[in-house]
């Protein structure tokens, strides 16, 4: 013992592991026979030099010496351990590419996903170079689970950046098995494998023994424990050698119970494995542990941790015991006795049975025993053991101290961990990871405030260690509110940073944290789930992505929602890249939340406009105006949160509306705590937010009396309305009143007085009478006046503020005598004003004096210069004092000791008239002695709510003498002290020249007044009454309305001077004159509005008020009323006329005159006062709209005439009139004149005024003429071009005029009236060949005059065809000679051309009578040139008209030189490629223009009379053919032009636009097709879209068979855009399968399943792509995948179409296995069954259908099912059985009925 000590110098016990060095020399000469062995290590390692013999006689001598200093076993070391090491470990978490294992003593190691086995990690490279997922490749969650046990080997002790070890494992079978080799496998060893390949009978167990293939039989899995139900590649399993074949070569296993291992296994210490259990004998016994002897020769050691708690061992005890480590260097074998580790189980528990500790911080812990080599054991206060590493009961910093340590009686201790191996808590006794604030991610919330310190800047952000176990990531966009260019600058390594956290994924360890001050610094609440996330709440969040329909916005965890675009600002937004950027923390309101769905929607408009009051709860249905009780729930600064009785609802009370009096309010929020119940609330405001509510009498009182306006359209003009002030601007106030109403007081409508700054006058949340002045209909505005003189205070209003806000004191002084709130606020609050006090002087100077009480301690009682004046005080006097003032909240009361104050009071007489002397002032109040004697009371400081702050001259202050009335001598409410109100508190108004009388309160309603005319003006008559004031008559008043003349004036009736009777129907706004409606009984007006109409003033005849809204209620469209001019106004040139005092309407210019001649001066028409009978065009109330006409229509009819305004000149359209009552219409070329004339809109300007002809109106627009004809039809001559109305004014070969229209390709479009454009094609439109229609274009602008002919008149289909040549209209060629171009060879050229070939044409025709009517519609369509102008080339010269008689019409012939053109079926189907797209074969006999040109070079020959007549006999028969034609809908046209007139009809039918298309494809104009195409895009309305998805399938089809790779891209990519994207990828797809583009259709599709992958369409469609192919495989690995992405219900589905595609497509077998698994596992599943047999009829043999029968019909499904398959089964015995096959399914039949009898007789 002593020579060791001394080699060992420093401490052998603490440092060395000498047990672990003991058993290591033996394994270097695998010397097995004694213990005594162990010594040789430490010699040699300690004396290398040394010889060996000198090592001999040492062993000898001193192996007992060694033994007994190897009595200290120690745990296992992180720093022992060494790569090589064989361990058992328990899988403790999973995660994607790592296993996190549990190892012996605590430790922890990683397993790497490259480290699991060779296949495993092929499969791996396989998975991450293909795209597609391999269905054999299985994530670690798949093949490790926790608690699973393992065996690994340290595969390398890797350095963490922080300097600590971290140790990487291995459970690759080479590494583990290492030291095995096929000769030392034996039968009953218990292995660890991974499983090499899945067979069908089992599985190929990789054993990592080179030259041995290990087969586990698939029977011997069943029985195995494994969580998973089949074994999959790469899987760990531990299994036992069954058999060993061929020398080793081939291994048989079987399942392993329990890993025993047996000394005849021929273990050695070379290759043992951890996990093996073994027979043990105990040889020693130590405090710290055991050593061991197993199998005869080996020995190990047992640590405490390892031991089982209430065992006792002896020496000589037999153990079993489980191997746990082997150090192969050394040859140290750990043992353990631990009994979980022993159980025939493959998995230990992982969590601790009493729930996860981890973190938890224990006091009162007691320490059981100290290990000095390893630790310490402790006993939670449950009893729960738990373990503390050596290194755990220390600070880092400081030296081991065990004596320290174990002397302490408890400790307090943080759980770091549960490790599964020993089954016990690990613990650290540091005081630094005790006071950690997060030691696990758990600890952390969403929405957090944290503290942390910067660790690393990386280029995605910043990383912040929280605590040592802690860090979470700031993302790059989070380092600051705008995106830092270089972050390094503002942060450095070691930086202390408060950070938010945004998210926390605890199954990861990741953390994102935000350094945004907006978010870090937010007081709104946090939406850290859905659930937070209420309808009406505002929260600050930052943008994440930005698309084009809106802004994602995230908020804390996962919760993120949507701000559509028109929820993004105020101001509309096109494109929200330029206006947000990613990272942008903004305040987002919440319109919509589903917490299920996890959608919500947001609005950032909401949120800017203000409406962020947080609606915590939805407002509790409390109507505006309803009294309520509530409870205090919450204080804050500046309301209370309450709630209201008995329902809970959740409102607000804002500080300001606890009382009208500013002062009172901060005392009672004061004095109020949370729990109290407040009575006497009202419901002041009510929003989708919130509730308001208010304590404010005055408003109390307004609403309860109805005097208020429940919504905008209740506000009248002179309405007077209680509010509070809501918000103070420079440019004035805005009040509040009930029911949200807010109106703006302009600075001049303040005060009487000059108010200079407005943020002075008035106090926010200040009480205030409004009259309302302005209304502003359409913004929904109104102004309001709080001048003093201009409102009406109620009688007693004063007295009531009085005595309401000494109650709310008196209430406050109640509720702290109530409350145990300290004795002292108790003693002020039990003192009054005038009460009589004996104090002591404490102090006293000429300005003041204190005093003090034993009865108030801490109270500053105070007497000001003014209450000591001409008293002698000195220090400890005690005098006489009378009480001022009490303040409770700073706890100070101020008092008098002046004689007079303290004398006798004086009797006071109600009524009486005192003189009152101002004695002390506090703020809303003021304490007065009356008639300079004892008598106190108290008095307001201002006379009227409305009241301004006082300049400094006009306050109330002390000393200052004023003059009251004595209202009660000893009032209750005050104590007993008098109630006095100020002589004169009324507010002195301002008196108008009406009120100059004593008692001018006005006039009430219905009152009859005499008065003399003062002045009479056009409109209203001047009236000085009686009373002095002045009244008005409206001049709808003066004359009774039947007397009424028209052009007369009423108010030149009436003298001025003359007496007159008059009676009150209403009042005016003495400011602005308004007519006041307001019709309270009660309410008297400023200036009268009187009638002087004799039936109305009879006092006994009853009129009710009316309002502008019921007057204008009655009036209807087309009503004739009598009114009167008021007013012209000349900027918008409209009349205002009134036909009421309150009704005033307005004109506009076309209603007002009927002749344009009018329209300079329309003023000088009307003279202001005159009587005019107008008629109504509309009266509306909501809006206020009165509109008037005095032209005597008042709506546009079909045929009236009416006057318009050109508002803007168009040639293509015409005139564009703006028309009375707002019509609108346009003026056709053709209807501009009945004569035509070149450039027919010349005369007309912009703003022009013209009388117009109503022809009919379509959509809203009317179709006008200014025809003399149709405006004064007596007194024109006869048009020289008339109107033409339909096409039945056409006659064929008419000469008519009309206007160019368009010139296009198709030909010359002319406008013959407004709704009827003939068209001359090119051929007709010129006697020159043209081989560009822009010629004729240029010589042709549009609104040219033309002369033309008709040709032919098409009634059904609108058409009219035209001709333009000389010699149809007798007029010039429109193309002029100058320009030299080529005749074109028509009309008898043509015909003497062709008389050649008559006669043979002739016949031929004869021949075939049964020709279809095509060959004659080609005929008659002859002359017009294909779209393409340069086609008609070949019409001039070459171009036989008999010669296409011939040729059928489907087919063009081209020459010979010429590409083969494409003919189209007519069943044309875009759907199947353009696969009926046929070149058409070369003319039969040649060349047909080299014929033609032989034909027209021979001379002409004369007619017979026999040929003319049947070439008259011909042309008829072809014109009715032309008309049977145009009449049939079915016939496909055969040139554009007809493709024109039919889309003209049907613009939104696919079929008619791919036939257009055809129709030039058969042309090979490709350009032309698309073109065709893309009009067709924008043409069919965006609502027909499978007829739109219809075109684009065929533009794909277009481009992929004459377009190139890039051009089918583009489209391809704009179909997707504006189609269902799904349609448009399968509809491509099956374009490449079937012009057999194999790779791009494959390539595709696997786009396809990744986008689409919950659709089931999307994967059926590419099995059967694959199948087509032949791809079995494909398709059954394709399956795998669908059954994974889809939901579980699809499964079933899915299967069975698969399966009946393998049918038709591929092996008919797999299908019917397919089919087999789905029906065992769903036999009831009866649909399935007939599909099964469906298909079984048609693919499989009749002993497999038989046999499918038979199933069926012992199906245990109901009775009415299995008759049906009886009777299909039946049916296929008729159809392909014999008669004895018949007769035995008629038997089963039998049976079965006689079966389900039984069954129901039991």
């Amino acid at each position: 013992m002593a020579s060791v000590e001394e080699d060992f110098p420093r401490g052998g016990k603490t440092k060395k592991p000498t047990d672990s060095k003991v058993t290591a020399e033996r394994s270097k000469v695998d010397n097995l026979f004694q213990q005594s062995d162990e010594q040789t290590t430490t010699k040699k390692k300690k004396g290398g030099a040394k010889k060996v013999k000198k090592q001999k006689t040492e062993e000898q001598e001193g192996g007992l010496t060694l033994n007994a200093a190897a009595k200290s076993v120690e745990i296992l070391h992180i720093k022992n351990v060494r790569e090589g090491m064989l361990l058992l470990g328990c899988v403790k978490e999973v995660a994607d590419f790592e296993v996190t294992v549990s190892l012996p003593c605590g430790l922890q190691g990683f397993l790497s996903i490259r480290n699991i086995c060779d296949a495993y990690t092929k499969l791996l490279s396989k998975q991450l170079d293909s795209d597609v997922e391999n269905e054999e490749f299985c994530s670690l969650s798949q093949i490790f689970w926790p608690g699973m046990l393992l065996r690994c080997v340290v595969y390398k002790m890797d350095i963490t950046k922080g300097g600590s070890l971290s140790i990487q494992l291995s459970v690759n079978p080479k590494l583990v098995n290492k030291s095995l080799t096929s000769s030392s496998l034996m039968a009953g060893m218990v292995l660890s494998g991974c499983v090499e390949s899945v067979e069908d009978h089992g599985t190929i167990i990789d054993i990592g023994v080179s030259g041995t293939k290990a087969f586990l039989p698939e029977d011997a899995t069943k029985s195995k424990q494994h969580k998973s139900e089949e074994l999959k590649v790469g899987q760990y399993v531990t299994s036992r050698v069954e058999e060993v074949k061929n020398d080793g070569r081939v291994v048989w296993l079987a399942a392993a119970a329990r890993a025993s291992a047996d000394a005849k296994q021929g273990w050695t210490l070379t290759n043992l494995l951890p996990g093996l259990t073994v027979k043990a004998t105990v040889k020693k016994v130590t405090k710290h542990g055991l050593h061991l002897d197993f199998l005869s020769s080996f020995s190990g050691q047992v640590d405490f941790l390892h031991m089982e708690q209430e065992s006792s061992y002896r020496e000589g005890l037999q153990v079993r015991a489980c191997v746990l480590y082997i150090e192969p260097t050394t040859r140290l074998v750990g043992l353990s006795l631990s009994s979980h580790l022993l159980q025939p189980v493959s998995n230990v528990d992982y969590a601790p049975p009493g729930g996860d500790r981890t973190g938890e911080v224990v006091k009162e812990c007691k320490m059981t025993t100290i290990h000095h080599m390893s630790g310490a054991m402790l006993e939670l206060p449950d009893k729960t053991p738990a373990f503390a590493h050596r290194n755990h009961l220390k600070e880092l910093s400081d030296p081991p101290n065990e004596n320290k340590v174990s002397a302490m009686p408890e400790h307090t201790c943080r759980i770091l961990d549960f490790s599964p191996m020993e089954q016990i808590y690990f613990v650290s006794l540091r005081k630094s990871v005790i006071e950690q604030r997060f030691y696990r991610y758990q600890d952390i919330h969403a929405g957090q405030v944290v503290e942390g310190t910067v660790s690393v800047l990386l280029s995605h952000g910043m990383v912040v260690h929280l605590s040592e176990h802690v860090k979470g990531l700031v993302p790059r966009t989070h380092l600051s509110d705008i995106l830092l260019k270089n972050p390094e600058k503002k942060y450095v390594e070691g930086m202390k940073v408060k950070c938010r956290v945004l998210s926390v994924d605890v199954d990861n360890r990741k953390l994102c944290l935000t350094r945004k001050k907006a978010l870090v610094e937010s007081t709104l609440p946090l939406f850290l789930s859905y659930n937070d996330a209420r309808p009406g709440r505002v929260s600050h969040g930052f943008i994440v992505s930005i698309k084009n329909f809106g802004c994602i916005v995230r908020f804390y965890g996962n919760v993120k929602g949507l701000v559509p675009l028109e929820e993004l600002s105020s101001e509309p937004i096109v494109c929200p890249e330029d206006v947000f950027y990613i990272g942008q923390v903004l305040k987002a309101k919440v319109l919509q939340c589903d917490p299920e769905k996890e959608k919500l929607l947001l609005s950032f408009k909401a949120a800017a406009e203000g409406e962020t009051e947080e609606s915590t709860e939805p407002p509790i249905d409390c109507e505006v105006g309803k009294r309520v009780e509530a409870r205090v729930v919450k204080k804050s600064i500046n309301s209370l949160e309450v709630v209201i009785l008995p329902d809970e609802g959740h409102a607000v009370l804002p500080t300001v509306h606890l009382s009208d009096h500013m002062s009172n309010c901060p005392l009672l929020w004061e004095v109020l705590q949370e729990g109290d119940t407040i009575s006497n609330l009202i419901c002041f405001n009510k929003n989708k937010q919130n509730l308001t509510l208010t304590k404010k009498p005055r408003v109390r009182s307004s609403l309860e009396e109805g005097a208020v306006a429940k919504d905008f359209s209740e506000i009248t003009v002179g309405m007077q309305l209680v509010g509070c002030i809501r918000n103070i601007m420079s440019y004035g106030v805005f009040v509040e009143f009930p029911y949200g109403l807010v109106g703006l007081a302009p600075k001049s409508a303040m005060s009487d007085k000059f108010i200079s700054d407005t943020t002075t006058a008035f106090k926010l949340g200040q009480t205030v009478i409004a009259k309302v002045t302005n209304l502003d209909e359409e913004k929904r505005r109104f102004l309001v006046t709080l001048k003093i003189s201009e409102v009406i205070t109620p009688a007693g209003d004063a007295r009531a503020a009085l005595l309401n806000g000494i109650q709310e004191r008196r209430t406050v002084k109640e509720m702290l005598t109530v409350r145990d709130d300290g004795e002292l606020r108790q003693q002020l609050a039990a003192l009054t004003v005038g009460q009589k006090l004996k104090l002591m002087v404490d102090s006293a100077t000429q300005d003041r004096a204190k005093f003090k009480s034993d009865d108030l301690p801490g109270a500053d009682v105070i007497a000001s210069k003014r209450h000591v004046a001409g008293v002698s005080l000195t220090p400890g006097q005690k005098v006489n004092v009378v009480i001022l003032n009490v303040d409770i909240l700073s706890t100070c009361v101020h008092v008098s000791v002046l004689p007079k104050l303290l004398g006798k009071k004086k009797s006071l007489n109600k009524g009486s008239d005192c003189c009152a002397v101002v004695q002390f002032v506090d703020q809303d109040f003021a304490v007065i002695s009356l008639n300079d004697a004892a008598q106190l009371t108290l008095l307001h400081t201002c006379s009227h709510l409305n009241e301004v702050a006082l300049s400094e001259a006009e306050r109330l202050k002390v000393g200052m003498t004023l003059s009251v009335e004595v209202v009660e001598p000893s009032c209750e409410q005050l104590e007993g002290l008098p109630l006095v109100l100020r002589k004169g508190s009324a507010p002195k108004r301002q008196r108008t020249a009406s009120e100059n009388q004593a008692d001018s309160s006005g006039h009430r309603f219905g009152e009859v007044l005499q008065g003399k005319v003062k002045s009479v003006k056009p409109t209203y008559i001047q009236v000085a009454l009686e009373d002095g004031s002045t009244g008005s008559v409206h001049v709808s008043q003066v004359v009774e309305p039947a007397e009424i003349k028209l052009g007369s004036f009423p108010t030149s009736t009436v003298r001025v001077g003359s007496v007159i009777k008059a009676r009150v129907i209403g009042g005016r706004e003495a400011t602005s004159h308004r007519f006041l409606p307001f019709s309270h009984p009660k309410f008297k007006y400023t200036i009268p509005e009187l009638t002087l109409i004799p039936s109305r003033l009879d006092p006994g005849v009853d009129f009710k008020p009316v309002t502008a809204k019921d007057k204008l209620a009655v009036y209807k469209p087309g009503d004739e009323i009598t009114c009167f001019v008021s007013k012209f106004k000349s900027d918008k040139k409209c009349l205002e006329v009134t036909s009421d005092p309150c009704v005033t309407g307005t004109v506009d210019l076309l209603s007002m005159i009927t002749d344009p001649k009018d329209a300079s001066h329309p003023e000088k028409l009307f003279k202001l006062g005159q009587a005019v009978r107008a008629k109504v065009v509309e009266a509306s109330v909501q809006p206020h709209r009165f509109v008037l006409s005095l032209s005597g229509i008042h709506k546009l009819e079909k045929g009236s005439i009416a006057l318009g305004m050109v508002t803007s000149v168009q040639p293509q359209v015409g005139l564009v009139v703006k028309l009375p009552f707002g019509g609108a219409g346009t003026v056709s070329v053709t209807d501009v004149a009945d004569t035509y004339r070149s450039k027919p809109l010349e005369a007309f300007r912009k703003d022009q005024l013209i009388r117009c002809y109503l022809l009919d109106v379509q959509n809203g627009k009317w179709h006008l003429s200014l025809r003399p004809s149709r405006l004064n039809p007596k007194n024109t001559k006869p048009a020289k071009d008339p109107e033409v109305l339909s096409l039945d004014h056409l006659q064929l070969d008419q000469v008519v005029r009309g206007y160019v229209k368009i010139v296009s390709e198709q030909g010359v479009f002319i406008r013959l009236s407004h709704n009827i454009t003939g068209r001359a094609q090119l051929q007709q439109s010129s006697k020159y060949f043209i081989n560009n229609h822009k010629i004729l274009s240029s010589h042709l602008p549009v609104n040219t005059l033309l002369t033309t002919k008709i040709l032919s008149v098409d009634r059904e289909d609108q058409l009219v065809d035209l001709s333009l040549l000389p010699a149809d209209t007798g007029k010039p060629d429109v193309l002029p000679e100058s320009l030299g171009l080529p005749l074109r060879l028509v009309g008898d050229a043509e015909k003497r051309d062709s008389k050649k070939t008559k006669k043979r044409l002739h016949a031929e025709s004869e021949q075939k009578p049964a020709e279809p009517q095509i060959p004659k519609k080609k005929k008659k369509k002859s002359s017009k040139p294909k779209t393409d102008g340069d086609d008609s080339g070949v019409e001039v010269y070459f171009r036989d008209e008999g010669e296409e008689v011939k040729c059928d019409f489907s087919q063009v012939s081209p020459s010979s030189a010429g590409p083969s053109r494409l003919q189209v079926a007519a069943g044309f189907s875009w759907d199947v490629g353009l696969s009926s797209l046929k070149p058409v074969l070369e003319t039969k006999d040649g060349n047909s223009s080299d014929g033609e040109e032989q034909d027209g070079n021979e001379k002409p020959q004369k007619k017979t009379r026999h040929e003319l007549e049947q070439e008259k006999k011909s042309a008829e028969k072809a014109l009715l053919q032309r008309e049977a034609e145009l009449m049939d809908p079915s016939l496909r046209p055969q040139d554009a032009a007809g493709f024109e007139r039919l889309l003209l009809a049907s613009p939104s039918s696919s079929l008619l636009w791919l036939q257009y298309m055809a129709h030039h494809l058969q042309a090979t104009q490709i350009e032309q097709a698309r073109a065709v195409a893309e009009r067709a895009l924008k043409t069919i309305s965006f609502r027909e879209e499978q007829e739109k998805l219809n075109v684009w399938v065929a533009l794909l089809n277009l481009e992929n068979m004459y377009g190139t790779q890039e051009s089918l891209k583009k489209v391809f990519e704009r179909a997707v855009q504006f189609c269902e994207p799904m349609p448009v990828y399968q509809q491509l797809a099956d374009i490449y399968a079937n012009s057999n583009k194999i790779k791009e259709a494959e390539g595709l599709y696997k786009t396809m399943v990744k986008r689409f992958r919950q659709n089931k369409a999307v994967w059926l469609s590419y099995g059967t792509f694959l199948l087509q192919q032949g791809q079995s495989d494909a398709a059954s690995s394709l399956l795998q995948r669908a059954l994974k992405s889809l939901p579980p219900k699809e499964s079933v589905d899915v299967i069975t179409k698969f399966a009946q595609m393998e049918f038709r497509f591929g092996d008919a077998e797999r299908g019917r296995n397919m089919f087999d698994k789905v029906l065992t596992n769903y036999p009831k599943r009866t649909d399935l069954w007939s599909v099964f047999i469906d298909l079984m009829v048609k693919h499989g043999s009749q002993k497999e259908v038989r046999a499918v029968f038979d199933r069926t019909i012992h199906l245990s499904v109901s009775v009415k099912k299995i008759k049906f398959f009886f009777k299909r089964y039946l049916e296929y015995e008729k159809k392909h059985g014999t008669p004895q096959s018949v007769q035995a399914v008629k038997e089963k039949a039998m049976l079965f009925v006689e079966a389900k009898g039984k069954d129901a007789a039991n």
